[in-house]
């Protein structure tokens, strides 16, 4: 895996998750309001929470992914991460992130002599990058799955009741 698509690098796929994150909030939110102001049908707060909670999943694994593959340290992916909670947070997170080029390069495929590359954590991350079917079956695969039991839970506003 040496020639890299630049389409599927850390900054643009990062772009691609921060920015539909933002609009599917965007979208939660236009649909709160019309709930709350216009007769609407219930499916479509289904529809765009769902639609909303998918994208939220996949920024989030991509950040932490991201995150592990620039480096960024725990403080950093674990911000980038929980920004996702807060409405539209992802975009000016990136902002601040292409301003400090934390979000240059490519995927980390080989070991370099950097001692950060020999601990147990950067050896199954290259391993993944190095088979990506495998790591986007995997990390689809996780989303699902924790998408089916937040539905099974139910809205968190009804957790615990």
């Amino acid at each position: 895996m040496n020639k890299q698509s630049e389409a599927f690098a850390p900054k643009q796929l990062f772009s691609y998750f921060a920015t539909g994150e933002a609009i599917t909030w965007g979208l939660l939110i236009a649909g709160l309001i019309a709930r709350a102001l216009l007769p609407t049908p219930d499916m479509l707060i289904t529809v765009v929470g769902a639609t909303h909670g998918f994208m939220f999943l996949s920024y989030a694994v991509t950040a932490a992914l991201v995150g592990v593959n620039n480096r960024w340290g725990l403080y950093k992916t674990s911000i980038g991460v929980i920004l996702a909670i807060v409405p539209f947070a992802t975009i000016p997170f990136e902002k601040w992130l292409l301003k400090r080029n934390l979000l240059e390069g490519k995927w980390r495929v080989q070991k370099s002599k950097d001692k950060r590359d020999d601990t147990l954590i950067d050896g199954l991350f290259r391993w993944f990058i190095n088979r990506p079917a495998l790591l986007v079956l995997s990390l689809a695969a996780f989303v699902i799955v924790l998408f089916s039991v937040l539905l099974i839970l139910g809205p968190p506003d009804q957790w615990g009741k």
